[in-house]
């Protein structure tokens, strides 16, 4: 099989890895097996463990002193506030729910880029923002259904805040991509988010009552802290070497997809209206904003 067949599948393992991720989580947590924040913890000590473990896969790199800024901006955002709110966020709402959300990734993005890395926007690419934030707001605000006793609309709060953190997580480390391997610079990113993670959630993973968990609720945590954190962190950068970034980016798009199927299947998330509405609302506005335009067109429907 070529290289670039192998990339297309890691892209694609990627997506499937955080598509699932969403179930386990809602899973872990709705059973009071876990509290949010110490499940945060436990995933990133279980991924920053494996990656220095691991540490002689990339090539041994030498760090500036100056870089170590950046890694902590990157570990606040990319590890810290990210994850935190993520868990925290799908506590609350549901599976579908924050995977459609966090598809305005490429859009938050956009608007970051437009400010920090002087890309120009277009007509059409504001008329996709516009779309994309008002599924996001349908969403929030109609898409509670019938569901009791859960906060859907902070948690959708949440997972957006997470979707704009991780997004000015890759502002960020723009500039480490192309300077450091990615298995170095993620190592640090984790080994700081730790330091950081650590006073939220010491006590509330001390406080695990194993003595609830069943062999699903292993596997479950097994799989958020394996497969959707260290398993994402080590495919991502390897289909990066193989693909553009627009490609692997593309991938996206199927979380809600994959999340949704997957949540159908267990119980734990169903279809609605509101949210396919929503849904169009959103995969149209990204379309709009990641839709490469013609030259001319774009020349004059620049803003």
């Amino acid at each position: 099989m070529k290289t670039r067949s192998w990339a297309l599948i890691a892209a694609f393992a990627v997506q499937l890895l955080y598509g699932l991720n969403y179930t386990f989580v809602k899973v872990i947590l709705a059973g009071g097996h876990m509290r949010s924040n110490g499940l945060v913890l436990l995933r990133i000590i279980g991924a920053a463990s494996l990656f220095w473990l691991f540490k002689s896969i990339g090539p041994k790199e030498k760090i500036d002193k100056k870089d170590y800024k950046t890694f902590f901006f990157g570990a606040v955002f990319g590890v810290a506030v990210n994850m935190l709110l993520f868990i925290k966020g799908l506590e609350y709402t549901t599976p579908i729910h924050a995977s459609v959300i966090m598809i305005t990734v490429p859009i938050i993005v956009l608007v970051l880029s437009s400010f920090f890395l002087k890309e120009r926007i277009t007509i059409l690419k504001v008329l996709g923002v516009v779309l994309g934030f008002s599924g996001a707001l349908v969403l929030s605000i109609y898409g509670r259904g019938n569901l009791v006793g859960e906060n859907i609309s902070l948690g959708n709060l949440f997972i957006f805040i997470n979707a704009v953190s991780y997004s000015i997580y890759i502002i960020i480390i723009k500039k480490l991509t192309d300077k450091y391997h990615p298995f170095t610079f993620i190592r640090w990113l984790f080994l700081f988010g730790f330091v950081m993670v650590l006073p939220f959630g010491f006590n509330d993973l001390i406080a695990t009552p194993l003595e609830t968990f069943t062999p699903y609720i292993y596997f479950s945590v097994f799989f958020v802290v394996i497969g959707a954190t260290f398993g994402t962190y080590v495919l991502n950068p390897l289909s990066l070497l193989y693909l553009k970034a627009s490609t692997v980016s593309t991938f996206i798009y199927l979380q809600p997809v994959i999340a949704g199927i997957f949540a159908i299947i267990m119980g734990s998330d169903g279809i609605t209206a509101v949210k396919l509405i929503a849904s169009t609302l959103i995969f149209t506005g990204v379309y709009l904003v990641t839709k490469k335009p013609k030259t001319l067109i774009d020349d004059k429907l620049q803003v």
